[in-house]
C-alpha cells in the first residue's frame, strides 16, 4: 500500500474541495446575509488541513495500484462527507448536532437526499446553495473531475476510475486515456446541468432556484430550496421538465458520451438496459395512475400528472416531490419504493442496484426456468446479441446477494434502537439506495431519529455511494495483506 502517495491525493482533494465553500460566501453577500462566517472558517480549516497533509509528502510520485483506488476513494467519500458538515456545524442558523451535521453533509454528497432540516423556506439562500451544491458536486463531478486533474499532478487516476464507476463492467473504458474520458463526461454532465437550469427559469422558476434545482436534479439528487420540493411551483411545465432530466440523467453516461461523439441517438434504442430501464417506468407509471383514477384519489388528468412525476422521482432515486407518495391507497407506496432498487442505469448519477443487475438476474433467471426442461442446453444469457460471461453474472449474483444481507443487518440494527418496522425498513432502503424519502417517520425528514439510527443510515449511503463492494472490500482481511 502506498500510503503516502494516498496521503497526497487526499491533501490534494481537500485543498481543492474547501474551495467550493466559498461560492456560498458570494451568495451571502449578494443576499446580505449572516452565514459567510461559517462557510469561511469551513474553507480555512479544509485547506489548511489539506495542505498539512499535503505538504510532508508533496515530492512523492507513484502510481497508484488497484488497493491504493480503493482506499483513496472510501476515504474520499468519508473525509469529504466530515469536512463538508463544518459549515452545518458553525451555522447559527441551524442548530444541528454534529451527527445531523455529518449526516446532511454525507446526504449531499452521496446524492441521497434524506435531510434532518426542517423550514427551508426559511433558510439563508448561502445554506440552501450549499446544500445542493454538495449534491451537484457528489453526483458524477467530484470524482470525474480528480480524475480529470490528478493525472496532470502526476496521479495516475484509472485505479480511482475503475473503484468508482458503477455497473458490473468495470474495465470498459470510453476512450484509451482515462483523461480525456474524464473530461468528456464532465462536459456531458455540466452541459445538462446548465441546459436543466435554463429550461427551469424559462419555465417561471427564479433565477437562484433554477441553478439550485438544476444541481440536484442532474445530480439525481432530490435536495430543494423548498419544504414542499418540486411541488411548491404547481406547474406542469416545470414538471415536465424536472422529469426529463431525470430520466436523462438516470441513464448511462457512457450513452451519452457515444451520443456527442456520433452526433446520433440511434445507438439508445439498441441498448438492452435503456430499453428495460424505460419499460420499467412505462409500466409502474401507467399501474399509478390507473389506481390514482379508479380509487378517486385525484381528478383523471392529475392523477396521471402527480403518478408519473413520483414513479420517475422515486423509481430513478431522485426523491422530488409534488405529492405524498407515502398516503396513496393501496400497494402504491410500497411499489414505487420497490421500484428505487433498481434505480437508474449502470454508469449514470442515480442510486439502487442499477437496471443492468436487476435484467442480468431476471434473463439468469428465466434460463434457469428453461434449463428445468432442457438440462442438456446450451443456453448463454444475452444482452442484445453480446453473451455475457459466467465471471459478470457470478459478480451480479454475489453484488445483489450482499447487498440484500447489509440491508438485511442494518434492518435488524435499526429495530434494535427502537424505530417501528416500517420507518426501518424505509429508511434503510432510502439511504442504501440514494433515494431520500421513505415512509413512516422518515416520509417527510430524519431528524426525529435517534443518534445511533442515524450514523447507521450514514454508512448506508455510503455503501449505496460506492456500490458496497468497494467500502466493504476494506474490512477484509486479505485487502490489507503485503
Amino acid at each position: 500500500m502506498h500510503y503516502k502517495v494516498i496521503l497526497r491525493i487526499l491533501g490534494i482533494l481537500l485543498m481543492i474541495f474547501s474551495f467550493t465553500m466559498l461560492p456560498p460566501v458570494l451568495i451571502d453577500i449578494l443576499h446580505s446575509g449572516q452565514s459567510s462566517k461559517a462557510f469561511l472558517t469551513g474553507f480555512l480549516i479544509t485547506l489548511l488541513t489539506g495542505f498539512i497533509i499535503w505538504l510532508p509528502v508533496y515530492k512523492v510520485k507513484q502510481d497508484l495500484r488497484t488497493r491504493d483506488g480503493f482506499l483513496i476513494t472510501v476515504l474520499f467519500w468519508s473525509v469529504l462527507g466530515l469536512f463538508g458538515a463544518i459549515p452545518f456545524i458553525l451555522l447559527e442558523e441551524l442548530p444541528l448536532s454534529f451527527v445531523d451535521a455529518v449526516f446532511e453533509s454525507l446526504s449531499g454528497l452521496t446524492t441521497t437526499g434524506a435531510t434532518v432540516i426542517t423550514g427551508i423556506d426559511d433558510l439563508p439562500k448561502a445554506i440552501l446553495f450549499y446544500r445542493q451544491q454538495l449534491q451537484w458536486l457528489g453526483g458524477m463531478g467530484i470524482i470525474v473531475l480528480a480524475v480529470a486533474i490528478l493525472p496532470m499532478l502526476g496521479i495516475g487516476g484509472m485505479q480511482l476510475y475503475r473503484a468508482e464507476t458503477p455497473g458490473p463492467v468495470k474495465d470498459s473504458k470510453l476512450t484509451p486515456r482515462i483523461t480525456e474520458t474524464a473530461k468528456a463526461l464532465w462536459y456531458i454532465y455540466l452541459s445538462l446541468t446548465v441546459a436543466c437550469a435554463l429550461g427551469y427559469w424559462l419555465a417561471g422558476m427564479s433565477l437562484f432556484d433554477a441553478v439550485s434545482h438544476s444541481f440536484s436534479t442532474v445530480a439525481i439528487g432530490g435536495f430543494s430550496t423548498h419544504d414542499a420540493s418540486i411541488g411548491y411551483f404547481d406547474s406542469p411545465l416545470i414538471e415536465a421538465i424536472c422529469i426529463f432530466f431525470m430520466i436523462i440523467s438516470a441513464v448511462n453516461f457512457g450513452l451519452h458520451f457515444f451520443a456527442w461523439r456520433q452526433r446520433s441517438i440511434s445507438h439508445y434504442w439498441q441498448d438492452p438496459e435503456f430499453k428495460f430501464y424505460l419499460w420499467i417506468l412505462g409500466c409502474i407509471s401507467l399501474l399509478a395512475s390507473l389506481v390514482l383514477i379508479f380509487t378517486g384519489t385525484y381528478e383523471p388528468l392529475e392523477s396521471i400528472r402527480k403518478a408519473v412525476f413520483e414513479v420517475v422521482s422515486i423509481a430513478t432515486t431522485t426523491g422530488f416531490a409534488t405529492a405524498d407518495f407515502a398516503q396513496w391507497p393501496v400497494m402504491l407506496p410500497f411499489l414505487l419504493f420497490v421500484a428505487a432498487f433498481s434505480g437508474g442505469c449502470a454508469g449514470s448519477t442515480g442510486g439502487g442496484m442499477k437496471v443492468i443487475r436487476i435484467l442480468l438476474i431476471l434473463k439468469q433467471g428465466s434460463r434457469e426456468i428453461t434449463r428445468l426442461i432442457h438440462p442438456n442446453a446450451v443456453i448463454p444469457v444475452k444482452l442484445g446479441k453480446t453473451p455475457i460471461s459466467d465471471r459478470v453474472l457470478e459478480a451480479v449474483w454475489g453484488f445483489f446477494s450482499v447487498y440484500l444481507i447489509v440491508f438485511v443487518i442494518m434492518l435488524i440494527i435499526l429495530l434494535g434502537t427502537g424505530l417501528d418496522q416500517i420507518t426501518a425498513w424505509s429508511a434503510v432502503g432510502a439511504t442504501l439506495n440514494n433515494l431520500g424519502p421513505g415512509l413512516g417517520q422518515v416520509a417527510a425528514h430524519y431528524g426525529d431519529l435517534n443518534t445511533p439510527a442515524k450514523w447507521v443510515l450514514c454508512f448506508a449511503m455510503l455503501l449505496g455511494r460506492l456500490e458496497v463492494f468497494t467500502l466493504l472490500v476494506l474490512f477484509t482481511p486479505a485487502f490489507w495483506k503485503r
